[in-house]
């Protein structure tokens, strides 16, 4: 009798758990598809959501930022775009997007740091190397 309490008990917490699981990609991929219709107000709700299940969840961060930028909110870029790279210190579009946000504050030492970095992790943006260098020196030159 003990027995089978204990396992419909694990039976129950694993349904749970994975009903958790479900909950969390669902977030992502609520917030991926309002993002691509431009629902930013929504999308953000999704991706926030989805933190709250998965801390660890670097796309959803990074579509944060993304949202944040289109609403010019600089400060809150930022700060998802560094979650994003503290979370995955290779992820170059977070890297890049960090790059561009301090060219805006003219930052350059510390773009020039980020572009470094860019440039030995870069795997599918590297086409987008040269632009980061020409921007950072036609803002040097302001």
């Amino acid at each position: 009798m003990k027995m089978n309490l204990k396992k419909i008990i694990i039976f129950l917490f694993l349904i749970n758990f994975c009903s958790n699981l479900n909950a969390e990609t669902n977030h992502l991929k609520e917030g991926k598809e309002l993002f691509k219709n431009k629902n930013y107000k929504k999308a953000r709700i999704e991706f926030e959501k989805d933190i709250v299940f998965n801390p660890k969840s670097e796309e959803s961060y990074l579509y944060l930022a993304k949202i944040f930028n289109k609403e010019e909110n600089n400060n809150l870029e930022e700060n998802n775009l560094k979650t994003v790279i503290l979370l995955n210190p290779k992820n170059e579009e977070a890297i890049y997007r960090l790059a561009i946000l301090n060219i805006k504050k003219s930052d350059f030492s510390k773009t020039e740091e980020l572009i470094k970095t860019f440039n030995l992790v870069c795997a599918k943006l590297c086409s987008s190397k040269k632009e980061l260098q020409e921007k950072l020196k036609s803002s040097q030159k302001q």
